[in-house]
């Protein structure tokens, strides 16, 4: 006698999908049978996540090597105040096992790499892409083209939002444009700010990941059309949407994983380096008594969460308000992290001919993590 597939708590579980006369019993036989990579457990994997596992998907995995971090729990949905610190693939493991009893699911604990990416791929009928960076991208893209597997893409940005079925499988057994097809050059490094510096509505992930786990079950069942060579573009701000034909290219070759940070740019022409003066020095410097100045090059907003007390100049008024920075001492140009005080010195020093300004390495989050633990990060 075969073995009864589910049990009555699933069948309760997924009543609603059996339901439903397109998908039914046989399409949550695929659903069950199938394994799910998922890579980025942040923004787009957290609801991608949560859907894949409501909906039964039999084996999820996680790739993620980050921890929790507060300005996080804005928009990555899985996480809680409690989970500040910890591993979000292994707390994203234990929340949604928690949803949903009845699946497996594997955590890779570590960055996707060129050296690893195939061997981790290799396990998976799908993948999602949910990373926020063009190297991964283009690495997650190469990775399923190598390995004939399906690479469902969304992204974010402020108010926008883009989803794309790449290397889906065509009727004839041939595989569909892949993000090569549509991106064959990476943009030029720093062109695209990341979400931490270009901001991201905090709903938006939730929309545009429940898309792509839409669309992950679409190519498992077999059930509606998935975006095979099409890409979905969603503007919250303005709630239209457009649909973009995506063309194979023909001169689209992928042969081996590269060293994709070298090809997008990365490391490559780097911006000159600046005078710099590390949290523990810039303390000393605090208590010596010494004249000194400080400016903080954020934006007021930033400065409302947490300051040091420096002088307010955000970074798109710094040529403005240049005359407002001391030339006879020595200057600590601070922002959240060290990016942006760097840039503001580079522009001080070319436009205006400053020597005499220091970057405060690691910014106010590395002085509240390694000085004053009064001090909140974000």
């Amino acid at each position: 006698m075969e073995k009864q597939l589910f049990s009555p708590a699933e069948l309760a579980r997924y009543s609603r999908h059996l339901a439903m006369p397109e998908f039914n019993i046989e399409g949550q036989k695929k659903l069950k049978a199938a394994s799910v990579l998922v890579i980025g457990a942040g923004g787009l994997g957290s609801p991608s996540l949560l859907y894949l596992t409501a909906a039964g998907v039999g084996h999820i995995g996680i790739v993620d090597f980050d921890t929790v971090d507060d300005s996080n729990l804005q928009r990555q949905v899985l996480y809680t105040v409690d989970d500040i610190g910890q591993s979000k693939a292994l707390t994203a493991r234990d929340r949604l096992l928690k949803l949903n009893p009845h699946i497996k699911i594997t955590v890779h604990q570590e960055a996707f790499t060129r050296k690893n990416a195939l061997e981790i791929i290799k396990d998976y009928d799908v993948v999602a892409d949910g990373t926020d960076n063009f190297p991964t991208r283009y690495l997650v893209n190469d990775a399923c083209v190598l390995s004939e597997k399906v690479n469902v893409y969304a992204s974010i940005f402020r108010f926008e939002g883009q989803v794309a079925v790449f290397n889906g499988q065509l009727a004839d057994g041939s595989r569909g444009p892949n993000y090569r097809d549509l991106f064959p050059d990476p943009p030029p490094p720093g062109m695209v700010p990341s979400c931490a510096e270009g901001g991201v509505l905090g709903v938006l992930p939730g929309i545009i990941g429940a898309m792509q786990a839409n669309e992950v079950i679409k190519i498992i069942t077999g059930v509606g059309e998935p975006l095979i060579g099409r890409l979905f573009l969603f503007d919250a701000a303005s709630f239209t949407t457009r649909v973009l034909k995506v063309p194979k290219n023909p001169s689209t070759k992928i042969t081996e994983l590269i060293d994709y940070d070298q090809f997008c740019g990365i490391g490559i022409n780097e911006p000159r380096a600046v005078q710099t003066i590390s949290v523990q020095a810039f303390e000393t410097l605090r208590k010596s008594g010494d004249d000194y100045q400080l400016i903080d090059v954020r934006e007021p907003y930033e400065y409302d969460i947490v300051n040091i007390a420096g002088t307010l100049i955000p970074l798109g008024n710094i040529l403005a308000e240049y005359t407002k920075i001391d030339r006879t001492k020595k200057v600590v140009i601070h922002c959240r992290t060290g990016k942006r005080s760097a840039d503001a010195i580079r522009t001080l020093e070319d436009k205006f001919g400053f020597n005499n300004l220091f970057n405060l390495e690691g910014g106010v989050n590395k002085y509240a993590e390694e000085v004053d633990h009064t001090l909140s990060t974000y």
